[in-house]
């Protein structure tokens, strides 16, 4: 009898030593994790982004994480263009993560305003105005929008791998971007990794600047999801805070960097708009040169593609 309860206490006893140890590990992660996110702030060294800009996009009705990626290059000035958009879509259900990027120069309808370059609709209106020109010319909204700024960029690289990311430049680039870089296999720091996503001066023009973008993403992606890039994460998370603006809530970040984990084994599918032999290149009076699209093609690749096809199948059609 005496040996039952003995018995009984021993177990109790281990069992309170396996919930305190549980807890003491969760408290030492939410530690680390706090004070990393806090020394990537401080490292960043920017000022909080404050504009609250609207916007009015709607929930996938299929579970789907739709969100509108804008990179911009403020340079101080209060209005800017965006130097890059993409939408990346992530599903809770598969993990799988897609990247659509949209050509700057397609000639749009800009609902209250008359056609101008697809990038002019954030310099007139923010976000919303660009999710309505999208949704009027494309068929698509989207729920999510995220701003960054390049300067947060070259940190967050700088924070990931103080060594560089590895790339294959393909050939010397210098013109406007701010760094020189010759061909060959090499490691890239923040601002020269930015200036490689950023080159568009050869025969490929922005769409050779649109390939290295998503070339770029899908690195990055590879190193953060390495063993040493994860444990950086809370501090990448603080350094890029000053640098961002979103109307994404903490929550639904940390939900949908989850996803993107629970999927690192998958590649990232991606997809250029407009599709080749899609377009005409045109010249208006006060726009400039532009990209004359057939809407009616791209806006059922873009539908097909954020709606289950794979970038092949849409290509394919």
């Amino acid at each position: 009898m005496d040996s039952r309860i003995n018995r009984k206490t021993k177990k109790k006893k281990r069992g309170r030593k396996i919930i305190l140890l549980l807890l003491i590990i969760i408290l030492a992660v939410v530690g680390y994790s706090a004070v990393q996110f806090y020394s990537g702030y401080k490292a960043a060294g920017g000022d909080q982004i404050d504009e609250n800009y609207e916007f009015n996009g709607v929930k996938d009705e299929n579970g789907r994480i739709n969100i509108l990626l804008l990179g911009v290059d403020s340079r101080g000035e209060e209005k800017s263009r965006t130097d890059s958009m993409m939408i990346a879509q992530v599903d809770p259900k598969t993990n799988e993560t897609k990247i659509v990027s949209l050509m700057r120069d397609m000639y749009v309808q800009i609902p209250g305003y008359q056609g101008y370059k697809l990038n002019t609709a954030f310099y007139l209106g923010g976000p919303e105005l660009l999710r309505q020109t999208i949704k009027e010319n494309f068929g698509i909204d989207v729920q999510y929008y995220m701003i960054a700024d390049f300067k947060g960029f070259e940190k967050s690289v700088d924070i990931l791998a103080p060594d560089g990311i590895e790339m294959n430049v393909e050939h010397a680039m210098s013109k406007n971007i701010g760094v020189s870089l010759e061909p060959g296999v090499q490691k890239l720091n923040g601002k020269e990794l930015l200036g490689y996503a950023r080159f568009r001066y050869d025969a490929k023009s922005d769409f050779g600047r649109v390939e290295r973008q998503q070339e770029v993403i899908s690195a990055l992606k590879d190193e953060v999801l390495s063993i040493g890039g994860v444990t950086k994460l809370p501090k990448l998370a603080g350094s890029v805070q000053p640098y961002i603006q979103t109307n994404m809530s903490k929550m639904d970040q940390i939900s949908i960097v989850k996803d993107v984990v629970m999927g690192s084994d998958k590649e990232i599918d991606k997809l250029t708009l407009p599709l080749e032999g899609t377009y005409t290149f045109a010249d208006y009076s006060g726009v400039g040169n532009v990209m004359e699209v057939n809407f009616e093609t791209n806006s059922k690749a873009l539908q097909d593609f954020l709606n289950g096809k794979s970038s092949d199948e849409v290509k394919a059609q």
